[in-house]
């Protein structure tokens, strides 16, 4: 899709346990109908630089927001129904909720909230500030700001050790780890570690594990989108090319293939990206 920026910018080295990726983005003509918003292992912030910009949960209730923070999902949300054009958007880590909002993740899963709820009048301040800087790189810089005073401030209380492992081991796992092994590992037994995990990520363990195996295929879909559908659930570990399709209509809403006709274009198309590194 012509006439459309993304910018990304590398985080604050005391920002880095906490954030995944931060990047702006423009339409220049008008934005897409629909976009959906993929189950990840972040949750993510949204500000816009203009309208608020509209979000609705799959059969669920819909909203407009100037900076709505969305938590853990295991199924595409769909944003678009705005004439909003351009903003920052932050991935969150779980470890980032506790920090930087004062919440444990499970307790923001499955929602969308204005960032006011957690910085009170500060964000409306920051909302405005960040619309009237004439730079990418003074939005990012606003952000991160906000964001390390927010770190300076009394955290939530620590997420249980055990838990946190089982995090952890997930992801480095990519999601490649049975429930039960998990278990074993953390020494709970499978029931008591899937409710205390689903309490602090507002997911189930297999459900995460479902999201980070997602989460590999879709950016290898992104960095090769002609690969062989066959080949990629073979090397992500899926039964087979079917599995792989069940498992996108699952969390995406829609095929592989779909996804990549109706919306890799507006990220892979050279001639429609420009890409700052610097955040200029």
């Amino acid at each position: 899709m012509a006439g459309f920026t993304h910018v990304h910018r590398a985080v604050h080295p005391a920002l880095r346990p906490f954030v995944g990726d931060l990047s702006g983005y423009a339409y220049d003509g008008e934005p897409p109908a629909l976009h959906r918003g993929l189950p990840s292992q972040y949750l993510t912030l949204v500000i816009t630089m203009d309208e608020p910009l509209g979000i609705a949960w799959p059969d669920g209730p819909a909203g407009k927001y100037d900076a709505g923070v969305g938590g853990l999902h295991s199924r595409a949300v769909h944003v678009g129904g705005s004439p909003s054009r351009a903003g920052v958007q932050l991935a969150l880590t779980p470890a980032g909720s506790r920090a930087l909002l004062g919440l444990p993740p499970g307790e923001l899963a499955w929602r969308v909230i204005e960032l006011d709820e957690f910085f009170g009048p500060s964000a409306h301040r920051l909302v405005d500030q960040m619309r009237d800087a004439g730079s990418w790189a003074s939005r990012f810089e606003l952000l991160e700001a906000a964001l390390l005073r927010r770190w300076t401030a009394p955290p939530a209380a620590a997420v249980r050790a055990e838990v946190d492992w089982a995090w952890q081991r997930l992801r480095s796992a990519h999601g490649a780890v049975g429930v039960q092994e998990l278990a074993g590992e953390v020494g709970w037994s499978r029931r008591h570690l899937t409710d205390r995990f689903t309490a602090e990520f507002g997911l189930a363990p297999k459900v995460a594990g479902r999201v980070l195996r997602f989460e590999q295929a879709v950016a290898r879909l992104r960095r090769q989108p002609t690969i062989r559908l066959a080949d990629l659930a073979a090397d992500l570990g899926y039964a087979d090319q079917a599995h792989l399709t069940r498992e996108w209509q699952a969390l995406a809403g829609c095929s592989p293939r779909q996804w990549i006709a109706e919306e890799l274009p507006n990220v892979q198309d050279p001639s429609a990206l420009e890409i700052a590194h610097s955040g200029v």
